[in-house]
């Protein structure tokens, strides 16, 4: 492993890493208008490695900025092990990156759920991201969800959801009015987050979960999409991009239905 340099780190996303993150970072805030003057973005940082590269890829965005913007670091604390916990605050000093860190108590109150505890979990951290960054005067948060998370996320609602839909890369909140959410890193794989990982020499959180900590969870649905995703791609190269596109290339006219912004559904035969 690398002996760790903020510099090279920094360095080596404009330059190394250019075309394969930053290009892609860049390109993402463009291409869905994520970043408008005047924004004050919560950067949520759960402290993996998605999260802690999507954090110095906005503080390298914000020497570039052409329009004025603001950024807070966001840790929710949802109840880590010690450890870990000090793994983050650890990292947050080796990578410059000031945190503002609130604590919850999401793990305990989801540890004894039995019915979709990574679901429950989910909601209630999404919850208390959007509250804590109104409290910071943002009027958006930022996730680390990548490239890969959301074709696996299409084939997980085909196949297990019955349904055609993807990760969006901007979301209105539905419960803090004027709040949204946004994703900078939809463009960028994962293998080049792990590449500028592994070059730098960093240690991040892999899972902090208490259910995968205690192994009461069997490998989920995703991890299963994951590695069928993996195995066809061995077979055809562009199968990752197709799955991708899909959803960029609905053609309604091959649809037997689809609901409209407002949820109604309307089927193929209906009368225009």
């Amino acid at each position: 492993m690398a002996e760790f340099s903020l510099e090279r780190a920094e360095q080596s996303l404009i330059k190394k890493f250019h075309r394969q993150i930053f290009r892609k970072f860049t390109k993402a805030v463009a291409t869905y208008d994520l970043i408008a003057p005047g924004d004050k973005i919560a950067v949520c940082i759960s402290g993996g490695k998605d999260s802690w590269l999507m954090a110095k890829l906005f503080q390298e965005l914000k020497k570039h900025n052409k329009f004025p913007f603001e950024l807070v670091f966001m840790v929710m604390d949802p109840g880590y092990a010690p450890g870990n916990r000090a793994l983050i605050e650890s990292n947050s000093r080796k990578l410059n990156v000031p945190l503002e860190i609130f604590e919850t108590d999401i793990f305990e109150n989801v540890l004894h759920v039995e019915k979709s505890p990574c679901y429950l979990c989910a909601r209630m951290r999404r919850g208390h991201l959007y509250h804590n960054a109104a409290l910071l005067g943002c009027n958006k948060i930022a996730l680390g969800h990548h490239y890969d998370d959301v074709i696996e996320t299409i084939l997980m609602g085909m196949l297990y959801g019955g349904q055609v839909q993807t990760m969006m890369p901007l979301v209105h909140s539905a419960n803090f009015e004027g709040m949204q959410l946004i994703r900078p890193m939809y463009l960028i794989r994962e293998k080049d987050i792990i590449a500028w990982r592994d070059y730098n020499g960093l240690e991040f959180l892999r899972c902090a979960c208490k259910f995968t900590e205690s192994k009461q969870n069997e490998d989920g649905k995703r991890l299963k999409v994951k590695r069928l995703i993996k195995e066809l791609a061995a077979e055809d190269e562009g199968i990752e991009q197709n799955i991708f596109k899909s959803v960029e290339n609905v053609n309604l006219s091959t649809i037997i239905a689809y609901k409209d912004k407002k949820g109604i559904k309307h089927y193929f035969n209906e009368e225009e």
